[in-house]
């Protein structure tokens, strides 16, 4: 890999740390406040709505500017939603500035990668990127769990800084006053991140042309016969993903009786099999035949109805690490393939905004549909039951999305495929 990969990983790794941290921090927040029980699936679709709001502008800030500088003005409003948080700031409208963030931050993440690696190490370099990002979601889940735990929680309310008095009393704002130094070590790899020789894009005139401009690129990437089936693919699983890290506290606490910290103990499992499946995609599939990982994405969607039998964690673990690996595994390949055809097609960062467009609005949907659910009284194994068969089902559709694809536009498939296959040699 080229020089500068090391410090992207970097920085991407305590900040998916920090922003997961960050929401076990926030879920016992809400507990501890005595919130609705809505508000707590309400966490995923506020981290998700400025994904959906901001999309025309974030693509083409992120082309616009050298994307280590993009990374580190968002890593900075990051630290501005935790500090909200953690002065008596509502939950949800303190990680929605977090998301506000994040929704900068994620296409000058992928972007730089595009201009960094050549084609022929698209694949592996999103296989390090997308383990490192699941295993930072699952480590910083984890981490959250034993900061607002009976362990270490009393340990930080316990430190004081001389001379200082601080308003900090409770297990979750001790949590989060670490967590924003999370942000602040990511913040400094950002500046550490190698200038590209890609050249600026500067912004379209005006908030119509930005919003014409990212319409015609989602147009021209669900129109691809490529495109469409690799977005369609990373857009379902990432929307059932970004909630069923929340659906997972709910599930363990009904099947299992577990609290905040033991859940997320629990969730920190599957970092061994979606890192062994992202690195062993990274190493053994190619671009061209990314394609050929759908079947697995229907075998996830049942694995994850499989999950209302469980009742004895020695079973629950290897169980979700099989889960982690096979989602691992799918999305990297996808994930590569989708970033090839966007780059080809209007630029990395418009493309990877077009992307996070689609996948967040998923999971907006999927969260608030969640969330409704438990409004109105439905259990976490109804909700799991609801998420298995949908993924499945449209998963299945997709399959014979692309089927169809090679059969009627089977020229068109095959050049693209051909353009796949020559730049990874």
């Amino acid at each position: 890999m080229k020089k500068g990969f090391s410090t992207i990983m970097s920085a991407q790794f305590f900040s998916s740390l920090a922003d997961n941290a960050l929401l076990v921090a926030a879920i016992e927040l809400l507990r501890m406040s005595k919130a609705p029980a809505w508000q707590t699936p309400a966490l995923a679709p506020m981290f998700a709505l400025f994904y959906v709001i901001l999309a025309p502008f974030v693509g083409a800030f992120a082309d616009a500017l050298p994307k280590g500088r993009v990374m580190f003005i968002s890593n900075s409003v990051k630290v501005v939603g935790c500090l909200y948080m953690l002065f008596g700031g509502h939950p949800l409208l303190a990680y929605a500035v977090v998301g506000l963030g994040a929704a900068a931050y994620s296409p000058a993440k992928y972007g730089i990668l595009t201009e960094l690696l050549p084609p022929s190490q698209l694949v592996k370099g999103n296989g390090w990127i997308e383990g490192l990002t699941v295993g930072s979601i699952i480590l910083g889940i984890l981490l959250g769990g034993q900061l607002v735990g009976p362990k270490l929680a009393p340990m930080l309310l316990g430190f004081d800084m001389p001379g200082m008095t601080t308003s900090i009393d409770t297990a979750p704002e001790a949590a989060i006053s670490l967590i924003v130094f999370l942000y602040v070590i990511a913040a400094l790899f950002n500046l550490y991140i190698p200038r590209t020789t890609a050249p600026l894009q500067p912004l379209a005139g005006g908030v119509v042309e930005l919003v014409r401009d990212f319409s015609r690129c989602n147009s021209r990437l669900w129109a691809d016969k490529l495109g469409q089936i690799t977005l369609a693919t990373t857009t379902l699983l990432w929307g059932i993903f970004g909630n069923l890290r929340i659906i997972v506290f709910a599930w363990a606490a009904a099947a299992l009786g577990y609290g905040t910290t033991q859940a997320s103990n629990l969730a920190g499992v599957v970092i061994v099999g979606s890192v062994i499946g992202a690195v062993s995609a990274s190493m053994v599939m190619k671009l061209d035949r990314a394609t050929s990982v759908l079947p697995m994405g229907i075998v996830v969607g049942f694995l994850m109805i499989g999950l209302n039998v469980l009742t004895n964690v020695y079973v629950a673990a290897p169980f979700l690490i099989v889960l982690g690996a096979l989602c691992g595994f799918l999305i990297v390949p996808m994930n590569a393939l989708l970033q090839h055809r966007g780059h080809n097609l209007m630029g990395a960062g418009r493309s990877i905004a077009v992307q996070n467009f689609n996948e967040q609005a998923c999971i907006l949907a999927l969260g608030a549909f969640y969330a409704g659910m438990t409004k109105f009284g439905l259990s976490a194994f109804t909700a799991i039951t609801v998420f298995g068969l949908a993924v499945a089902g449209i998963m299945e559709l997709i399959r014979r999305w692309h089927r169809r694809n090679t059969v009627q536009h089977r020229e068109e498939v095959e050049r693209l495929l051909v353009i796949a296959r020559s730049d990874t040699h």
